[in-house]
């Protein structure tokens, strides 16, 4: 919570110098582009059963996903909503809507 409201706080006030601030300016494109690229390297990190380099890309990853949140205004409650209402679903109900 305390990294979403930052990365709030960084697009409303959009401090100079602010690696957020950057990809804010440039918009959803860049952030999607870096949010492709951070996915890419979670992937390649665990390939290589590099526990401690996933860890640090998924770090990397989450942070880009929550800068892509803010600028398309869904919160954290909306993700922990939707993960909720998964949790509840009957298991033999979630393996058909899979398929």
């Amino acid at each position: 919570d305390g990294l979403y409201e930052l990365l709030e706080g960084r697009k409303k006030d959009m401090p100079e110098g602010s690696y957020t601030t950057y990809l804010f300016s440039k918009g959803i494109d860049k952030i999607l582009k870096k949010i492709g690229e951070e996915s890419t390297e979670v992937i390649i990190a665990s390939k290589d059963n590099d526990k401690a380099e996933t860890v640090y890309e998924i770090a990397d990853l989450a942070y880009h996903i929550m800068v892509m949140m803010v600028e398309m205004g869904i919160s954290l409650e909306d993700v922990r909503k939707e993960l909720a209402s998964r949790h509840i679903i009957d298991h033999k109900v979630k393996q058909e809507k899979m398929t």
